[in-house]
């Protein structure tokens, strides 16, 4: 796991800390998905560990996935390594946490929200901005409805709203919001919390808690992966949105 150019990775007293360190941005491309998955694997396969959390260097979380990486050749790919990290995250029974300390946009709101519990600076912001690129983020649209409700789910993945800390925290995406000067000794204490459990009664407890959502969402996932790629990439819309994007220049929609 040391070898890792855009991950790393500690690991101490029952909790394994994945660091994204891609900056300033940590934008998510297929290589940095793969180490990610590569670095996830063992952690996943522990039953040892009370918690992982998802954390990143840098001015923001992560803005999303590349762009580039939507684009006709490389999509296939991009949600396979992407979404690969998603049922990782799904099969341990360690407590997922993520501490978002600045942005989290796209494929960087959906690694965050997918996490059992979200730790936020209260300089963080949460949005699903893809619809504007002409996608829709399919990770997103599994497990949001079930963490914050129909109607701010829809908000976020049709309509590509951005949320402050505060109304993240308000709607029941982030559990804990710090002052930003004491984020990372606000973050230690919570796992300092976790660590004075006992660490497979914490699992156990998870498992209970999450078994019947577990399912829920990886089912829906296949199904969201399926409508991503054989209706959405079909649409002249969503090559166009990518195109754009990419040209920096205002999109022309044919609603087709």
């Amino acid at each position: 796991m040391n070898d890792c150019e855009f991950v790393q990775v500690e690991r101490s007293d029952g909790v394994a800390r994945v660091t994204m360190n891609r900056p300033p941005l940590n934008v998510l491309n297929v290589a940095m998905m793969k180490e990610f998955n590569r670095c996830l694997e063992p952690l996943v396969a522990s039953t040892d560990l009370a918690a992982v959390v998802i954390a990143a260097s840098g001015k923001a979380f992560s803005a999303g996935v590349d762009v580039a990486d939507h684009t006709a050749g490389r999509v296939d790919e991009m949600i396979r390594v992407f979404h690969a990290i998603f049922r990782k995250l799904a099969s341990t029974d360690a407590l997922t946490i993520a501490a978002v300390q600045g942005a989290a946009l796209g494929g960087g709101c959906e690694l965050a929200c997918f996490c059992d519990v979200v730790l936020a600076s209260d300089r963080a912001k949460f949005g699903q901005p893809e619809v504007q690129v002409g996608v829709f983020p399919p990770v997103a649209a599994c497990v949001l409805p079930l963490r914050i409700g129909l109607g701010k789910a829809v908000e976020l993945t049709a309509l590509g709203a951005t949320l402050g800390a505060a109304e993240a925290h308000r709607i029941g995406l982030v559990n804990h919001v710090y002052p930003q000067e004491e984020f990372e000794s606000k973050v230690e204490e919570f796992l300092n919390g976790v660590r004075g459990l006992s660490r497979p009664v914490v699992r156990l407890a998870k498992r209970a808690t999450m078994m019947v959502a577990r399912e829920q969402v990886l089912a829906h996932l296949e199904r969201a992966e399926s409508l991503y790629l054989n209706d959405l990439m079909k649409l002249s819309d969503a090559h166009e949105g990518i195109a754009a994007f990419q040209e920096k220049r205002a999109p022309v929609w044919r609603h087709g």
